[in-house]
């Protein structure tokens, strides 16, 4: 196609085989206000489009004749459904050395692949669209359906509802709640985010606290208070410690437990779970506050490493969605949280005890009063080159504390502790982000007191190094250091 030929200045059409498909173009194109010329070799149906005020002739469009008739027209749609003929027509107008911007009409991807060598400049297989549209379709009917069946099941709500979200929630659990929150309160009714473990890392403590969101601690919750018991983004997280049927299931995860509730959205074809509550707040329609904006808004981002990971479409459009209404001075304070010395101190020694092998690293912090520090320790830590996977352990509370990193895709740091550890503690998060809890005495059968927690330290150091080691599919034998 001409550089010359801009689609401004594209104001005459040929449309080369008229049936169902080129009289639908037709009759859009007319409305429009188009100059559109039709040929086709069917002189019964060229006859019943002159009767309707279309400037139609008769031609076989595999005739060179009809590239000559053609060549003052900017724009070809060529749309018959015999794709041979369509073939002919383009090489025909190519030929000729016709710069017309074209537009054919394929049958499948083999003949889309010939017809764009030929020269068409696009090509358009009718099934694929109608199959995309029918997809569309349905997805948009689907939407509606489960948000009105959403709204169902919260209404029903006599006292308050519960929304439960996964030990010691991230980001996107904490976003997820607040959303479904949202949406509880345009229905009138109540609803309390309830958590278990910690708000860890100083990074989710700085997004709970900027933001407003109200988070209750378990252990300081009445369950019996309440009669609509709702999962967010719970599936990495564990069994929830409640006896109650669940009402509601969102998550982007597949449950590992089976939950006979009402109603249940779980898309393991999207990143976050902030994605799906944010297509529920379009469905209805909702006023979107700043707050459950900002959060929903940071709980993909945190979920996708900034749409660096596992991001589909559907995370993208949300993350659209949502950016206008979003606070973006309070998202940099989030994503910036300041380091307190005894992170830095935590950080440091990592950094000294580390031990390398491949691309994974593994450090024993030592004694630590701040649990959060670890978290902090092993993502910094992720950023030292030819690092993907990082691990650090510390002791507090006779408790070895252990927090995981890694950005290797090969790799579930979630699986890799569930298999070193879970037989002994508790192991919980996903495939990038991962903490396990082991009480010190059950992991070296040696009762623990003032006097030999450095001793304890010292076995427990190798141990849990060999463990993850071994957990990771690093072979023993491989060089270890201290990556200096």
């Amino acid at each position: 196609m001409s550089s010359a030929i801009t689609m401004a200045s594209m104001s005459t059409y040929a449309i080369l085989g008229c049936g169902s498909v080129g009289h639908a173009v037709a009759e859009e194109l007319e409305t429009e206000g188009k100059d559109v010329l039709i040929l086709d070799k069917d002189e019964g149906r060229v006859e019943a489009l002159r009767d309707q005020d279309l400037d139609a002739r008769t031609a076989d469009i595999r005739e060179s004749t009809t590239a000559e008739a053609i060549e003052d027209r900017d724009v070809l749609l060529i749309l018959s459904s015999d794709v041979e003929a369509n073939m002919a027509a383009v090489q025909n107008v190519r030929d000729r050395g016709g710069e017309q911007f074209i537009v054919a009409r394929a049958s499948d991807p083999v003949s889309a692949d010939e017809l764009t060598e030929a020269g068409a400049d696009v090509v358009i297989n009718p099934s694929a669209v109608i199959a995309d549209s029918a997809l569309r379709a349905l997805e948009t009917g689907e939407l509606e359906y489960k948000a009105t069946q959403l709204a169902d099941v919260i209404a029903d709500t006599d006292e308050r509802m519960a929304i439960l979200i996964h030990r010691s929630p991230d980001p996107d659990s904490i976003a997820s709640a607040a959303a479904l929150q949202l949406i509880a309160d345009s229905l009138d009714v109540e609803a309390d985010i309830i958590y278990q473990g910690e708000i860890g890392h100083q990074e989710n403590r700085a997004f709970v606290n900027l933001l407003g969101i109200e988070l209750q601690q378990s252990s300081d919750v009445d369950l019996e208070g309440y009669d609509t018991f709702a999962m967010v983004d719970h599936a990495k997280g564990g069994e929830p410690e409640v006896e109650h049927e669940v009402d509601v299931v969102i998550d982007h995860f597949e449950p590992e437990h089976d939950h006979d509730a009402a109603f249940v959205d779980v898309r393991p074809n999207v990143s976050a779970t902030s994605t799906i509550l944010t297509k529920y707040i379009q469905e209805l329609d909702l006023s979107l506050d700043g707050n459950v904006a900002t959060a929903l808004l940071y709980g993909i981002r945190a979920e996708t490493l900034d749409f660096k990971r596992d991001t589909t479409p559907a995370d993208l459009t949300a993350a659209a969605y949502l950016y206008p209404f979003a606070d973006h001075d309070t998202l940099e304070q989030v994503e910036s949280p300041s380091m307190s010395p005894e992170t830095l101190d935590v950080l440091a020694e990592a950094i000294r005890n580390r031990e390398v092998k491949g691309s994974h690293l593994i450090s024993n912090a030592g004694f630590i009063r701040d649990r959060d520090a670890l978290s902090q320790a092993a993502q910094h830590l992720l950023n030292l080159e030819g690092i993907t996977t990082t691990a650090v352990f510390a002791l507090a509370d006779d408790t070895i504390y252990l927090a995981a990193r890694s950005k290797d895709i090969r790799m579930d740091i979630g699986a890799v502790l569930e298999d070193a550890f879970a037989e002994i503690g508790e192991t919980a998060g996903h495939s990038t982000d991962a903490s396990a809890e082991i009480p010190l005495g059950i992991f070296t059968g040696i009762e623990t007191n003032e006097d030999n927690r450095d001793t304890l330290l010292e076995l427990t150091e190798q141990a849990v190094k060999q463990k993850l080691f071994q957990a990771m599919g690093v072979d023993g034998s491989e060089g270890g250091s201290n990556g200096s």
